[in-house]
């Protein structure tokens, strides 16, 4: 694969970390500079892990993971966007019920874009690409992306108000609702 290609997939594999972004910023809980870089860091490094996990599984396994990976995807994308779109209509609430940056949500967000990197790392495999240079790529095209997506969303936040974490929910909804149907109709 060519840089080029590496990057437009990557890109491509940033956008759910990027939606997760900018929802973060939105909710006021990633406007100090830690909690930015520690959500992109995350956010960037599972996309890194993934596709080597899913490379190591390698083609032994594909047919087990590629069965049920988009409905992981899309069940852990439907929660965490249901529960902002929930917050968004409760007065007071901030998109995220909890600090997207830190703890059970931080994991549940970072494996939720992430799931589509581990296929991604399935299919370098059975194609005998090696999987370091792309991966390191992802994650840092990930990180990137996503650190920019936070002071973007806290912009668009004040502008949305508390409703910013409706509209990251269903992000995250459609998001996870492509992912399921890409899967399903392939």
């Amino acid at each position: 694969m060519t840089f080029i290609e590496i990057f437009m997939l990557a890109v491509g594999l940033a956008m759910d970390s990027f939606s997760v972004s900018l929802g973060a910023g939105a909710s006021g809980y990633a406007m100090d500079p830690r909690s930015a870089v520690r959500l992109a860091f995350h956010l960037g490094l599972f996309q890194f892990l993934m596709p080597i996990v899913g490379w190591c599984l390698g083609n032994s396994v594909a047919q087990l993971i590629a069965s049920f990976d988009h409905w992981i995807a899309f069940l852990l994308l439907l929660f965490v966007g249901g529960r902002m779109i929930r917050d968004g209509f409760q007065d007071g609430a901030t998109p995220f019920a909890a600090n997207p940056s830190r703890g059970f949500t931080l994991v549940l967000l970072s494996v939720a874009t992430s799931i589509d990197a581990l296929a991604i790392g399935l299919s370098l495999a059975m194609l005998g690409i090696s999987i370091w240079y792309p991966s390191v790529v992802i994650g840092v095209v990930t990180g990137m992306i996503s650190l920019g997506g936070v002071p973007l969303g806290a912009k668009l936040g004040h502008k949305l108000g508390k409703r910013a974490g409706i509209v990251g929910g269903l992000i995250l909804f459609f998001i996870g609702l492509r992912i399921l149907i890409t899967h399903l109709l392939a």
